[in-house]
């Protein structure tokens, strides 16, 4: 699998199944690069499903399938002869609650690089990642405690750390601050932006306010009679939250319904 780095991503006429259960129907976008791009919509209307398609999370469902095309730049993931390994090498994601591994600060960091066969210097890539994460002069002197000593905002950017410290162009994101507190919240948030220079960044939210802080577009999902996940509305999140197209979309964001 060949790209560009910072490409971006698309789906086309994307349909996922959990068994006989359609889980989203149709799905047609296009994520811009070196940008935040927000999913938002009611619980089962299929955002964390979506966001898993990106990197073949979905693989490691025994009854999911999909139908329809998931481009990273000009590659369909889906393809026969992908690796789904190096997909999520490349394309990394950071959970709804922080779980980091019970071992080191350090060793949280190094995983994927050991695993990926990393030959550099570790400690630089290590601290590298850390500061990216916006978290090494928090940890600098305590790399060898426990990952789970750290408070839960620490945490959460730990594992950030951890899914860039091998050099992804992408990072999905699921609901990634929706179990911190206000202040660690827009660590997190800040966070996001400062990555978007670099990194395609991805995010499920329920939160709004958060959508609309720190999101350069928006992609709003709901479902139809039959529960399945459908594309309402995409555009900048300006446009989307004070103009948008669909009042279905207006009626979301206003919370009349969700």
């Amino acid at each position: 699998m060949t790209t560009a780095r910072n490409i971006g991503l698309a789906i086309e006429d994307l349909s996922v199944y959990y068994g006989n259960f359609r889980v989203l129907k149709n799905v047609t976008l296009q994520i811009p690069s070196n940008k935040v791009t927000a999913l938002i919509g009611p619980s089962g209307s299929g955002k964390s499903t979506l966001l898993r398609c990106f990197n073949r999370m979905n693989d490691l469902i025994p009854s999911a399938r999909i139908e329809g095309k998931v481009y990273f730049g000009e590659n369909n993931i889906y393809a026969a002869g992908v690796d789904p390994t190096e997909v999520r090498s490349r394309i990394g994601m950071v959970f709804q609650k922080p779980n980091p591994f019970p071992k080191s600060i350090f060793e949280n960091v190094a995983f994927g690089l050991r695993i990926n066969g990393y030959r550099g210097d570790m400690n630089e890539a290590v601290e590298r990642a850390l500061h990216v994460a916006a978290l090494w002069d928090e940890v600098k002197d305590r790399l060898n405690d426990g990952a789970l000593t750290l408070s839960g905002g620490q945490q959460q950017r730990l594992c950030i750390a951890r899914a860039i410290a091998v050099e992804p162009e992408v990072i999905l994101m699921d609901e990634p601050a929706s179990a911190l507190d206000p202040i660690a919240t827009l660590a997190i948030e800040g966070l996001m932006r400062d990555l978007s220079r670099e990194y395609t960044i991805l995010v499920v939210t329920h939160n709004m306010q958060q959508a609309a802080r720190v999101s350069d577009e928006t992609a709003f999902l709901m479902m139809d009679d039959d529960r399945a996940g459908y594309l309402v509305e995409h555009g900048e999140t300006q446009q989307i939250f004070t103009n948008p197209v669909d009042e279905r979309t207006e009626a979301y964001i206003t919370g009349r319904f969700g």
